[in-house]
């Protein structure tokens, strides 16, 4: 007989938990390695690349495609002896819920597991100084109707919230976001508890450039993208910024690193709504641009590039006036950091072919490692809201990294389907 302090009995308790615990990790790594795969890969070259037998590889890769976390495709036609492999894909079938507020607009977007969007709706308003109540239950709203309108068999695993501030993730807190004028909020607490279908978790939230960021460090879930180390601004009537070190957000100790909009340019320079004085975003701002061309806060980057391109001296000086704020605040993180590329997003990546010739010059002047290195200016994909695809990025990511919690217990719990 073994009792329950028998050493034999917990030594096949902790046994099992080992063979429960690699079971999940080998789930992840099949998991992200078809992600991560450009073209559908086949459970042979699975193994392959994950130096897992075939027989552990098929199985774990049969237990993904029961979970719906990968698709089977048809299999390829072949002129040689044996049957054709059977090509996997991340599941096309499983998305998370994305949403973002910012100063000019709302939006709401679900991605799939593929990096596929499946459905978005985008409000265009001035949100500056707006009451956080009535605009989160404009946001539920939107994300409602975007839900309805989903394909049948859908799951959604999950949903995030990006804010344009100061927020802390680990209570879901939105410290202070200056240009929106909110700041003590827990938008929980004002957003309808069945937003998210019933095992769908908990809706995140987190600052939007940090989310909007994994949108270039990774090109779909779980795939990186070419630029694995840099700094990213997210250009809109304010400016965000994050720092990604292999792909990975770096949040700092209490998941505030990155606010670049609110370094001081020029100490003596004008006041910002954060309440220090000179900021970043007071030159490189959408709003700070406009304003310094005399032209009208409903225009585009596109309106500001024609008006530089027809000679408008205003123009071509506020041009001017944010790539220098921009390469002395870029230069200081540089400096500090010893990071190779610069990434602009929002409005500064579209109009980044203007900013580029006087930002290199200021990163060249100011970047102690420049005369060897010099740092690479790229712009960001054209996205309207790309905190919101980031928020659910990241929820489809963290599916990748724990898979096993789906594929065991999928009937059950984990994610519900949209019907």
């Amino acid at each position: 007989m073994v009792s329950l302090t028998d050493p034999r009995r917990a030594a096949e308790t902790t046994s099992g938990a080992r063979q429960s615990s690699l079971r999940a990790s080998n789930l992840s790594l099949v998991a992200r390695t078809v992600c991560a795969s450009p073209e559908p890969i086949s459970r042979a070259s699975v193994a392959k690349r994950t130096s897992m037998t075939r027989s552990t590889a098929s199985r774990l890769a049969d237990d993904l495609v029961a979970a719906g976390l990968l698709d089977e495709l048809e299999r390829a036609g072949t002129t040689g002896p044996g049957r054709p492999a059977t090509p996997l894909v991340a599941g096309g079938g499983v998305a998370a819920l994305g949403l973002q507020v910012n100063a000019g607009f709302l939006a709401a977007r679900v991605v799939s597991l593929r990096g596929d969007v499946i459905g978005e709706h985008i409000e265009v308003d001035d949100l500056v100084g707006s009451p956080p109540v009535p605009t989160l239950e404009r946001l539920a709203a939107i994300a409602r109707d975007v839900l309805d309108g989903m394909p049948s068999g859908v799951r959604l695993v999950g949903g995030g919230l990006a804010l344009p501030g100061v927020v802390s993730t680990d209570t879901g807190t939105l410290l202070l976001a200056p240009n929106l004028g909110w700041a003590d909020l827990r938008p929980v607490e004002h957003l309808p508890g069945d937003l998210l279908p019933e095992g769908a978790g908990v809706l995140r939230v987190g600052n939007e450039a940090d989310l909007a960021a994994r949108t270039v460090a990774e090109q779909t879930p779980g795939r990186p993208g070419p630029v694995r180390d840099f700094v990213y601004l997210s250009g809109e009537i304010g400016v965000g910024g994050a720092v990604v070190l292999g792909g990975e957000v770096m949040t700092g100790q209490h998941g505030w690193a990155g606010e670049i909009g609110h370094v001081t340019v020029d100490p003596d320079g004008p006041a910002c709504p954060c309440g220090s004085t000179g900021c970043l975003e007071r030159y490189a701002g959408r709003h700070a641009i406009l304003d310094a061309a005399g032209m009208d806060r409903d225009s585009t980057a596109a309106d500001i590039a024609t008006a530089a391109a027809s000679g408008d001296a205003r123009a071509t000086e506020a041009l001017g006036r944010a790539a220098r704020a921009l390469g002395i605040a870029v230069a200081g993180v540089l400096n500090v950091l010893d990071i190779p590329a610069v990434v602009l997003g929002g409005h500064l990546g579209q109009i980044a072919d203007l900013l580029r010739p006087e930002l290199e010059r200021q990163l060249r002047t100011r970047v102690m490692s420049a005369r060897w290195a010099a740092p690479t200016i790229v712009p960001a994909p054209v996205d309207l809201a790309p905190g919101a695809t980031g928020a659910a990025m990241l929820e489809l990511s963290l599916v990748l990294d724990q898979p096993a919690l789906w594929a065991d217990h999928r009937t059950s719990q984990g994610a519900s389907t949209l019907r």
